[in-house]
């Protein structure tokens, strides 16, 4: 039964059904800071890294496109001109404050039609079978309770052909590096957390969660066994990030 099931929550063991929430409790305190402290996190490439998302994601004028953990409305920002006036982003997020967030950010840039919000589980899309050209989720999937389940879903509302995109957080593949990202993630962002977010447990858990998401090819694997007729694995800054691109047959 899934009351006496447990999973991850950062390198804590939690009650599977606790997970979600959670995870909900962490964007809804860091929602306001969250732009502010990716660019201490990442010394502002993360805006680098989600441009180059977008522009290998494949998305065409006209494409119907599904943002999955749009959170504050980065990626959404980026697809809206590629799809143009004839294309729809629906920005997806479980998190109510996230949304908000992002809703607000973008309709101060005038950035309103041809965007829809919703509040959504990404294990349960309210969406039907083939209704999307693509599907996007950057820095998101680590947090999801059952990603296999999420990809599955991911694969049953994409047309033939559509393409799953994930952007997230990878194994490092340079050993010096690694060590150095090691002490980043764990002695300088929890600080950096409490100094500008007055939050240092939550980002201690953002780094936690990094570390138990599935390396480049276990995810690779994880797409395939979803349904995904060919995946490919781009790596970002010797891995730090990696891009999974997944096409639907």
């Amino acid at each position: 039964m899934d009351s006496q099931k447990t999973t991850h929550f950062g390198f804590r063991d939690v009650p599977l059904a606790d997970k979600q929430k959670l995870v909900g409790q962490v964007f809804t305190s860091v929602a306001r800071n969250y732009d502010l402290m990716n660019d201490l996190m990442s010394f502002g490439v993360h805006r680098l890294w989600k441009r180059h998302f977008v522009a290998v994601s494949g998305v065409r004028r006209g494409d119907r496109v599904l943002d999955l953990a749009g959170g504050t409305g980065d990626i959404a920002a980026l697809l809206k001109p590629v799809v143009g006036e004839e294309g729809e982003v629906v920005v997806g997020d479980i998190n109510a404050a996230m949304l908000g967030v992002g809703r607000d950010r973008l309709t101060d840039r005038g950035l309103v039609a041809g965007l829809r919000w919703a509040q959504m589980n990404a294990e349960m899309l309210p969406f039907p079978d083939n209704s999307f050209d693509a599907v996007t989720i950057a820095f998101g999937l680590r947090n999801v309770t059952d990603k296999d389940k999420a990809l599955a879903d991911m694969h049953r509302i994409l047309k033939p052909g559509g393409r799953a995109l994930v952007l997230e957080f990878s194994k490092v593949q340079s050993p010096l590096l690694s060590k150095l990202y090691d002490v980043h993630s764990f002695k300088i962002l929890p600080r950096l957390g409490k100094l500008f977010a007055g939050d240092a447990d939550s980002y201690q858990y953002l780094a936690e969660s990094i570390r138990k998401h599935p390396d480049q090819d276990t995810l690779k694997g994880m797409m395939l066994n979803a349904g995904f007729g060919h995946v490919e694995v781009r790596n970002l800054t010797s891995g730090i990030v990696a891009i999974h691109r997944a096409y639907k047959l």
